[in-house]
């Protein structure tokens, strides 16, 4: 992704469709919170996890899915200089390992149907997705800041607990999901951005390009396997997810509500 900033009337054109699809805006209280300076540690450990935590959901979806088991040991092997860095403070070049993305060859099956753009739709993701992660680790090690034990938010495990609990329709509400929590990041990065320090709301405004199409990239897949309206769907779990950003959390994290 391009390190070039984000013009205001980009930044307008990327944020429209966002908006549009999330329930509701982050509240006020949310971003005074997140904007102080204590804070920025835990949410920037907060950050880290997250962007791992994306591509490890993308590799899961493909392992169970779609790739054989050669190809699956692939896409994990990827993650492991990563996983490396940020559960067991293992030194790494992380550069280099962003670049090893798997060079997948796919069976004639999945060539002929969702599967093979599911592949690469979610390969990509991982790429840029392990990329911001790389990013976030490097502006904590300036910083001197340490990735330290940090517990997780409600907000992914309570929008998963209202997956359904049978196929097809499991696949297409963890991708509604999925799409949901990479348009919250995006809408995030914005409204955060204008009351962080330079070097921050330079980083976070370069995110929007590439965060902004992986929410469409979910809902595309969504609709291609359910081969069926599924805005009721969508809605279903916009109205959670909306919930969950509206109401008070005791911790504050990057996906949090209003602070207690």
């Amino acid at each position: 992704m391009s390190e070039t900033s984000v013009s205001q009337g980009e930044m307008n054109h990327l944020l429209e469709p966002i908006h549009g699809f999330l329930g509701s805006s982050t509240p006020a209280a949310w971003i005074n919170e997140a904007a102080r300076s204590d804070e920025l540690h835990a949410l920037l450990i907060d950050h880290l996890h997250c962007e791992l935590k994306a591509a490890q959901s993308a590799a899961f979806l493909l392992r169970k899915y779609v790739l054989t088991k050669e190809q699956a040991s692939q896409v994990l092997e990827w993650l492991v200089p990563f996983e490396d860095v940020a559960y067991r403070k293992a030194n790494h070049d992380l550069i280099a390992a962003q670049k090893e993305i798997p060079r997948i060859r796919k069976t004639e099956e999945q060539k002929r149907n969702w599967q093979g753009r599911m592949v690469d739709r979610m390969l990509l993701l991982m790429k840029e997705e392990l990329h911001h992660f790389t990013q976030v680790y490097e502006i904590m090690r300036e910083r001197e800041m340490d990735i330290q034990p940090l517990s997780a938010s409600r907000y992914a495990a309570s929008l998963l607990s209202h997956v359904r609990t049978y196929e097809p329709e499991t696949l297409i509400d963890k991708l509604i999901v999925g799409g949901l929590i990479e348009a919250r990041s995006c809408e995030r990065f914005a409204a955060l951005a204008p009351h962080l320090d330079s070097q921050l709301q330079k980083f976070y405004i370069s995110l929007l390009r590439s965060e902004a199409r992986h929410f469409e990239d979910y809902l595309k897949l969504a609709q291609e396997i359910a081969g069926r309206d599924i805005s009721a769907d969508i809605q279903r779990l916009v109205d959670v997810e909306a919930g969950l950003i509206t109401s008070t959390d005791n911790e504050l994290r990057f996906h949090s509500g209003v602070p207690a």
